[in-house]
């Protein structure tokens, strides 16, 4: 007998029906409500799909950096990475994203569903700059539902208690990973020693 669940009446008949309100909340726009979440937010993970599989990415800046041009349009500065590219090479093939806005110390987070584009549009970019620097593209999201999800998450994580954030657990360093993956052949501690004074000069 298999445990794996394989269909949508599988899934119902262990999960049921969803509770009124978490239907409510969705709405396909962004209201005044749910602009505050976007506005309020330094960081997002954006999530993409596309031919070569699916892709989480991280972003963030000063809140707000993702800009609301209505109410069913984004625009997210794509700022320097690593140059892999790969929700921007989803988003070319497929269109298809999903973006979590998260809010330091709150409980509540916002998914915003829809498709998006890349733009470089002289106009959007020089509105997305900072220090001067442009970001070398956007990301446009229209805009196709829009809810908030609970804090019970936040709450069993506790991600915002002071103590979990004070008891930093002993992670290996960027470097370290580096030079394991490589069998030794990268040099992880000079990475790490140069780490901070490289974040100084490629934020932007």
């Amino acid at each position: 007998m298999t445990h794996t669940l394989t269909t949508v009446a599988q899934l119902e008949a262990i999960y049921g029906t969803p509770n009124p309100r978490s239907v409510l909340k969705e709405i396909d726009h962004l209201n005044e409500d749910y602009r505050a979440f976007v506005e309020a937010s330094p960081f997002i993970v954006l999530s993409s799909v596309g031919a070569a599989g699916t892709d989480a990415s991280p972003k963030g800046d000063a809140p707000g950096f993702v800009r609301i041009l209505n109410e069913r349009t984004l625009v997210i500065p794509d700022r320097p990475g690593n140059n892999r590219i790969d929700n921007l090479r989803n988003i070319v093939e497929d269109g298809r994203v999903s973006v979590l806005f998260i809010v330091p110390g709150a409980g509540e987070t916002l998914r915003v569903n829809g498709t998006a584009t890349i733009s470089t549009d002289p106009e959007l970019l020089a509105a997305a700059a900072v220090q001067g620097k442009l970001p070398r593209s956007v990301i446009i999201v229209k805009v196709q539902s829009v809810y908030f999800h609970c804090s019970k998450a936040v709450v069993r994580s506790k991600l915002w208690e002071r103590g979990a954030q004070e008891a930093k657990p002993a992670l290996p360093t960027a470097g370290k990973i580096l030079q394991h993956i490589s069998g030794g052949a990268f040099d992880g501690d000079a990475y790490d020693r140069e780490l901070p004074e490289r974040l100084k000069t490629t934020l932007y």
